[in-house]
C-alpha cells in the first residue's frame, strides 16, 4: 500500500512520476466525462426518489469537510422546519449485507466511522450502502423524511439530485491540478461549473462560499461529560492519533497553543485497537471525532477529543435558502 507521505509528493508536490503517470490521467478524465455523458443521455438509468436530494461531494481524494457540511446542513434543514435524512457509502463498513441503518450507538466498524458520527450528531435517520439510491428507499421505507443529504455523492450519478454542494481544501486546492493516478482529481476541475455551489474550507476564491471550523472543548472518551480546554495543554508535550485524509489542520489548531506534538498517523478510515493507544509515558492523546467514534470502547482518561462545527455565512445560507424555496415551494 502506498504510504500517505509517498501520494502527498506525487499529488501535492513536484514528484516526476506525476508527469509520467499523466497520460493515465488523461484516460481516466476522459473516462469520467464518456460516464456522465452516458448518464445525461440516458444509455445509464438515474433512479429519482420522491423527496428532494442534496448531494454534498468534492472533486479530491481525501478529507475537504464534507461530514462537518452534511451536519451544518442537517442542523440548517431541522431548524428550518425539515425532516431530514442522510445516505452515504459507509466506507471502511465490514458489514456483509446493505442497506445498513445507522444509530449513534453503531458499530462504525460494520458501518463506517463518518455515518456514525453524523447520526450521534445530528440523531437524523441515517442509512448506508455501496449504492445511495438503496439506502435512500431504506431510508424513506421506514421514516418520514421530507428531503435527503448524500454525504459524497458527487461521482454517484445514478441517484437523482436536485441540489450539488461541491467542498474543496481551500489551502491545498487541486495539488497538481491532474486526475487519478496522477493526481488527486476524481473529476476534472471543470465539473465545479456544473454543480450549485462550491465551499471552501478557508481561502475562498471568487464565487465560493468560506467555510471556517469551530472548535469545541476537549472531551474525554473516558467520560463525554469531562471537558477540558486547550489552554490547558499550553506550551506542554502531547501525542496525537490520525486516521483522516487531511490532518494538517488539526496540527495547525494545535500549534496555536504552543503544543509539542508527537504524531501517529494512521491511514484514512483505519480500524483501531487499543495497542495504537499504548505509548511508554503518560501523556495526554488527543484526536479528532471522526477517529473518536472508533476508540470508545478502549480508551482510557488521557485521551481526548476535538469535536468541530462548521460555520457558514450569512452569503450562503441565503443562496441556500433560495435553492430550497424552490425545490419546496415551487
Amino acid at each position: 500500500m502506498l504510504s500517505q507521505k509517498f501520494l502527498e509528493d506525487l499529488w501535492y508536490g513536484k514528484h516526476p512520476l506525476s508527469l509520467i503517470l499523466a497520460p493515465v490521467g488523461w484516460l481516466y478524465a476522459a473516462a469520467i466525462l464518456l460516464r456522465r455523458l452516458a448518464y445525461a443521455g440516458g444509455i445509464l438509468p438515474v433512479q429519482r426518489v420522491a423527496v428532494p436530494v442534496i448531494v454534498v461531494g468534492n472533486l479530491t481524494v481525501g478529507g475537504t469537510g464534507k461530514t462537518p457540511m452534511v451536519i451544518w446542513l442537517a442542523e440548517y434543514l431541522l431548524a428550518h422546519g425539515r425532516r431530514p435524512g442522510i445516505i452515504s457509502r459507509g466506507y471502511g463498513g465490514k458489514a456483509k449485507k446493505w442497506p445498513q441503518q445507522v444509530r449513534p450507538d453503531s458499530n462504525p466498524l460494520m458501518v463506517g466511522d463518518e455515518p456514525v458520527l453524523i447520526a450521534q450528531r445530528t440523531r437524523c435517520p441515517v442509512a448506508v450502502s455501496p449504492r445511495r439510491y438503496v439506502a435512500a428507499r431504506e431510508i424513506l421505507e421506514y421514516t418520514d423524511c421530507d428531503v435527503l443529504l448524500c454525504d459524497d455523492g458527487l461521482q454517484h450519478l445514478s441517484l437523482a439530485r436536485d441540489i450539488e454542494i461541491a467542498v474543496i481544501d481551500g489551502d491545498r486546492r487541486f495539488g497538481n491540478g491532474r486526475c487519478l493516478p496522477s493526481g488527486p482529481l476524481r473529476e476534472p476541475v471543470s465539473r465545479l461549473k456544473t454543480v450549485d455551489m462550491v465551499v471552501s474550507n478557508g481561502k475562498p476564491w471568487k464565487n465560493e462560499y468560506l467555510m471556517e471550523y469551530v472548535p469545541a472543548r476537549l472531551r474525554s472518551l473516558a467520560d463525554d461529560g469531562w471537558e477540558k480546554d486547550l489552554e490547558d495543554f499550553r506550551g506542554r508535550e502531547i501525542h496525537t492519533v490520525t486516521g483522516i485524509g487531511n490532518p494538517s489542520r488539526f496540527y495547525s489548531y494545535l500549534r496555536k497553543f504552543e503544543i509539542r506534538i508527537i504524531k501517529h498517523e494512521f491511514p484514512d478510515h483505519y480500524s483501531y485497537s487499543s495497542a495504537d493507544l499504548k505509548f511508554d509515558d503518560d501523556l495526554p492523546v488527543v484526536m479528532t471525532e471522526k477517529d473518536a467514534v472508533k476508540c470508545r470502547d478502549f480508551a482510557d482518561n488521557r485521551v481526548w477529543y476535538l469535536p468541530v462545527t462548521a460555520k457558514l455565512g450569512e452569503a450562503f445560507q441565503h443562496r441556500l435558502s433560495i435553492l430550497l424555496g424552490e425545490l419546496f415551494d415551487g
